[in-house]
């Protein structure tokens, strides 16, 4: 048997170094945001009950172009 290239590497061979695997782990978690994560995970659910919410909130216009007016006429659909 050959022994393997010096270039080639083992699939369990460690890339780095473990202080700079540390150190990525720990660039990551504070990328993560994992203490606010950990906060919501743990806070209470926001209520779905309407008293709770008592502000009426407007529907938002819906505009309808004429091209999709004539589609729709085409169509025997009518959007008014």
């Amino acid at each position: 048997m050959t022994p393997a290239h010096p270039s080639h590497r083992l699939a369990y061979d460690d890339a780095s170094t473990p202080q700079e695997m540390s150190a990525d782990c720990r660039a990551a978690g504070a990328n993560l945001h994992l203490q606010k994560a950990a906060r919501a995970a743990v806070s209470p659910a926001p209520s779905i009950h309407f008293d709770d919410y008592p502000r009426e909130v407007a529907k938002r216009d819906i505009r309808i172009s004429d091209a999709a007016a004539r589609i729709a006429n085409a169509l025997h659909l009518h959007l008014d």
